[in-house]
């Protein structure tokens, strides 16, 4: 019975923090789309996304599970702490309204740097999972489908005309990663 419910809880953890992490593609696609974009731009910068956010908390999650097993029971308040930090800088950066960088979305450069801005923050999430020995593959599938769902939808939500989301998509994901650096320093 305890098992069952540490594996739903680890789902649901799991999920949220995915959800939070591809807020930002989504919000930053909001923001590309409105300038106009193709369909075919779309699918290709959410492929793009998507693998990106599997490859980057998939190095985050190696180095955490180095770091962790240097660190011992200190990797636990390490992760939650770099939590906080991620959040508090998503927050921050949502607050003092930074535009979104541009980039030409129309080169492979334009989108490979668009998908490493939107998932450099799953590097630093990887790194406090890999701490807290998180399922691997569970989680960079969870990751990578968001992402990339999530950058599709902004993108396409964009292009179709919203400026209502743009702006708190950053802030809310930032709110739920402090609310699980907070869960797990105490």
């Amino acid at each position: 019975m305890d098992t069952a419910v540490a594996v739903w809880g680890q789902l649901a953890t799991l999920l949220v923090m995915a959800f939070a992490l591809g807020l930002d593609a989504f919000s930053l696609g909001i923001g590309i789309g409105m300038k106009g974009i193709r369909l075919i731009h779309i699918l290709q910068i959410g492929l793009i996304t998507a693998l990106f956010h599997v490859l980057m908390p998939l190095c985050g999650m190696f180095t955490g599970y180095y770091v962790g097993t240097l660190l011992g029971n200190v990797a636990t308040a390490a992760g939650g702490g770099l939590l906080l930090l991620l959040g508090g800088h998503m927050l921050y950066s949502a607050m003092k309204g930074e535009s979104a960088p541009s980039f030409d979305h129309g080169t492979l450069w334009g989108i490979l740097l668009l998908a490493l801005t939107v998932s450099i923050d799953s590097f630093s999430v990887g790194v406090s999972f890999g701490m807290f020995d998180s399922d691997l593959l569970l989680t960079v599938l969870l990751f990578g489908t968001f992402g990339g769902i999530m950058s599709v939808t902004g993108l396409w939500l964009g292009r179709r005309a919203g400026h209502w989301v743009g702006e708190y998509g950053e802030a809310f994901g930032g709110i739920i990663l402090l609310v699980f650096g907070i869960k797990f320093l105490m």
